[in-house]
């Protein structure tokens, strides 16, 4: 990608790389399963050309950041402490910085202004609203009860198990089924037919996405750790929501903006429309701005639709210049 700078930065024992580009006030990027700071191309180019520094880090786990060998080094507090520390680096006079995310990485900066707030001037997410801390129930026996066990994040669990069976179906398969998926409903991965098909069902790409953008990602998935990286964070949800519990009850204390698609499947989960558009997320979010719902659109937004999500963002974050 033309005038991207890629170096890789030391942060809490692990290699981290970072792709960034522009002059500015500082964007962070933090993206989401199973991407790469590669998902963000369409807005580093955007807005580094509008007067702001662009970041996009591959987190820990994924692409060219080193994946640490435990399951447990994957927990909500090891990835922002990554984000902290790497800010603290590149930018050590900023006081407050602008952030985005998207799908986990949405999740990574919610629990960034939950425990940094001071870190943030204001956050941009999409697909993944802020979901309270719910002392009653974990996330996967909630998710196991309401899809059973062949639910994609039911499936992560077991260490191994679904490692051999993307291997089977190959990378790049993987790769485009994920990329690919606008059913709005769950992601289910029954064995011998992942997804809703077969295996070897061939997957037609959509006009945003090209053979050779689904090649970038298959070579860093073919790299080192392959989908184990990212697939480890679905493996902390039951240790997140434990070590969550002394955030019960805490709201976002930074200004916000959400978007999301009526065809993605996060928009789609039991409960969450009449929590995002009856109260409950600006009661958790209070300088929420009125969200956004984009038609037509699957959960990459920002892929799909980059000229929207690029207005989207430089029309909310400058009114903090």
């Amino acid at each position: 990608m033309e005038g991207v700078e890629h170096r890789v930065i030391k942060v809490n024992g692990i290699n981290m790389h970072v792709a960034e580009k522009g002059e500015g006030p500082l964007i962070l990027f933090i993206h989401g399963f199973p991407e790469l700071w590669y998902s963000w191309r369409h807005q580093i180019a955007s807005l580094s050309s509008k007067g702001y520094r662009a970041v996009a880090p591959d987190l820990r786990g994924y692409g060219d950041t080193d994946a640490p060998d435990l399951v447990t080094s994957y927990t909500c507090f090891h990835i922002v402490g990554d984000l902290v520390q790497l800010l603290n680096i590149i930018a050590p006079n900023e006081h407050k910085l602008l952030v985005v995310g998207h799908d986990w990485g949405a999740a990574i900066a919610w629990y960034l202004c939950l425990f940094r707030p001071d870190k943030v001037k204001a956050v941009f997410n999409v697909s993944v609203p802020f979901i309270p801390h719910n002392p009653q129930m974990n996330p996967i026996d909630g998710w196991r009860a309401i899809y059973g066990n062949d639910y994609y994040m039911c499936r992560f669990q077991q260490p191994g198990e679904i490692e051999a069976e993307f291997a089977e179906m190959g990378t790049e398969t993987v790769v485009k089924a994920f990329l690919t998926y606008r059913v709005p409903g769950p992601i289910m991965l029954p064995k011998g037919k992942p997804f809703g098909h077969s295996a070897d069902t061939p997957i037609a790409l959509p006009s945003w996405l090209s053979e050779e953008e689904v090649h970038y990602y298959v070579s860093k998935f073919d790299n080192k750790s392959g989908f184990t990286g990212g697939i480890n964070y679905y493996r902390n949800l039951h240790r997140n929501w434990e070590l969550m519990a002394p955030w019960t009850g805490c709201d976002v204390k930074v200004a916000a903006k959400f978007v999301v698609s009526d065809l993605d499947l996060v928009y789609h989960m039991p409960g969450m429309k009449e929590y995002i558009h009856n109260g409950g997320f600006k009661k958790d979010v209070p300088m929420l701005e009125e969200v956004v719902v984009m038609e037509g659109v699957g959960h990459f937004i920002h892929m799909e639709k980059p000229d929207e999500i690029n207005s989207l963002i430089y029309d909310f974050f400058r009114q903090f210049d």
